[in-house]
């Protein structure tokens, strides 16, 4: 699929993940705040607003491990989204920054995999 149909499922998650948390379903949110990280990641302005959700995420839940894990993964990410990223890693703190992960089906299309 095009850029703008990739940006506008990555906007779909995170409008979803507003209302999830509005609604302190955080782990619910933070599920669809990975799918985002997974589809985000060559796009440095994305990326860096998914983590930035996961550590308001993290931050809401006081899940300080979370928060900490996405401090130092934001300007990490503002840093090497265009140079290197581990394809369908998903982001959180308790999975290691640099391990690549199965991308799931349904967002293979949308990363024209």
């Amino acid at each position: 699929m095009a850029r703008a149909a990739l940006i506008a499922a990555i906007k779909a998650r995170l409008a979803e993940v507003a209302v999830l948390a509005a609604d302190a379903r955080h782990l619910e949110a933070f599920a669809l705040l990975e799918e985002a990280h997974v589809l985000s990641q060559r796009l440095t302005f994305w990326h860096c607003r998914v983590h930035l959700g996961m550590w308001r995420n993290g931050w809401a839940r006081r899940d300080w491990r979370e928060v900490l894990g996405q401090t130092t993964r934001l300007p990490a990410a503002a840093l090497f989204s265009r140079i290197w990223i581990p394809l369908g890693n998903t982001g959180g703190a308790r999975v290691p920054a640099l391990r690549p992960m199965p991308i799931p089906e349904s967002l293979k299309t949308l990363l024209e995999l």
